[in-house]
């Protein structure tokens, strides 16, 4: 329960530089001299907590589209810049947010919300699912040839200016967005945060390096680095878009061959092709970590956004104390790629709380996964296998920026 002395609110732009400097100290950090993050907020979507006067919480919520399974746009509220001031720890600060930014999303008609988790322990308890999406951090020495397979066409890759690279890489992003699972629409603020590249945001390494491909893009920086055999500087990715499958066995070669680089690192999906399409996968190193944390506002609205990929007929029974709307009985059926999801009184095939639906929304965990993790029953036999098969997506989710 909340502390009767806390309160809500959205901010206004008075309240922009108690905001900047709450955030900060929240995640231990000095205020940044450069504001340009706080450009991106959307002020009646943004909230600080005060306890009297004295502001000491914040959260924010973006309005953006999110690619799921079947290349359906869908609403979602992004939720963001959510900190506490040291020293104001566990007084239900964290429910109030929470509770307030549900309803807000709820109320903006959105069904989905997303955020990005600081910690992990924290974001289950409001019905967040883990693993909605997972990330990669793939670490590659250059000259790494290709199996045969591989072709590389002639197509010529430019390196251009910023200014030169962004009008194509905006057009090429848009496009490449719209199909991929777990990608979201960007606005022009949030373009400049994600290719932030002052000085500060260079941990040492150079500005960003735009290379054009026909159909695609990728971004670098590079770490200066040199043994007593010459030059092997690191490629740091930052972001690699391609349209077509092709461009992407042009530009990861362009990146292997790159004079005087010694390896590439970059995040990316757990599926990257690229893993398949080097000769000896073992030279890769690969971490797998979790991104997107996803959490369905609304089931009746939420389940029929996306396709399915196999026909399927069950009965969800499931649990959601912090928006208490989706708890109960609901028949799911997919037919042909859509779902029609209605009250029941029916008995359930399948019992899990939202969090876990959450984690399934995208493909990115399998109900059969969580079933054997105790995060979802069965009561009806092969409901979940089921289940799990029509999750599933042509591809792995993946969602390239935090926000």
């Amino acid at each position: 329960m909340a502390d009767s002395a806390l309160s809500i609110r959205t901010i206004d732009s008075t309240d922009l530089p108690d905001f900047h400097r709450v955030f900060a100290w929240s995640f231990l950090d000095e205020p940044a001299e450069d504001h340009r993050w706080l450009k991106v907020l959307e002020l009646e979507r943004t909230h600080a907590v005060f306890d009297g006067d004295e502001m000491i919480g914040t959260g924010g919520v973006l309005t953006r589209e999110l690619t799921v399974p079947g290349g359906v746009q869908a609403g979602v509220g992004a939720v963001t810049v959510v900190g506490v001031k040291p020293g104001h720890r566990r007084r239900g600060m964290a429910s109030l947010l929470m509770r307030t930014q549900l309803d807000d999303i709820r109320r903006a008609g959105e069904s989905i919300a997303i955020l990005w988790a600081s910690e992990g322990s924290i974001y289950r308890r409001f019905g967040y699912g883990e693993y909605a999406s997972s990330l990669a951090k793939l670490t590659m020495p250059t000259r790494m040839p290709f199996h045969p397979g591989v072709s590389v066409s002639p197509a010529r890759i430019r390196q251009v200016t910023r200014e030169e690279a962004m009008p194509f890489m905006r057009e090429v992003h848009d496009r490449v967005r719209r199909v991929k699972t777990g990608w979201l629409s960007r606005v022009e603020k949030s373009w400049e945060v994600h290719l932030a590249d002052a000085e500060g945001d260079r941990g040492g390494l150079t500005s960003y390096r735009y290379c054009l491909h026909p159909e695609g893009y990728v971004v670098f920086r590079v770490k200066h680095n040199s043994d007593g055999g010459g030059p092997k500087h690191e490629l740091h990715v930052r972001e690699l878009v391609c349209e077509t499958d092709q461009a992407y066995a042009d530009l990861y070669r362009f990146l292997l061959d790159l004079d005087l680089a010694g390896s590439i690192s970059f995040f990316t999906a757990a599926d990257d092709p690229v893993l398949h399409m080097v000769d000896n996968p073992r030279e890769v190193q690969r971490e797998l970590t979790d991104a997107l944390w996803l959490r369905v506002v609304d089931v009746e609205k939420a389940l029929p956004l996306r396709r399915y990929s196999s026909d399927v007929d069950s009965v969800l029974e499931v649990e959601d104390r912090f928006c208490p709307w989706n708890s109960g009985r609901w028949r799911f059926t997919a037919k042909g790629g859509e779902a029609v999801v209605t009250r029941t009184e029916d008995p359930a095939d399948v019992s899990l709380d939202v969090a876990a639906l959450g984690s399934a929304f995208l493909g990115g965990a399998r109900l059969s996964v969580l079933a054997r993790a105790h995060r979802v029953v069965e009561h009806t036999a092969g409901h979940v296998n089921a289940l799990s098969l029509a999750f599933l997506g042509e591809r792995e989710p993946h969602c390239p920026e935090v926000f």
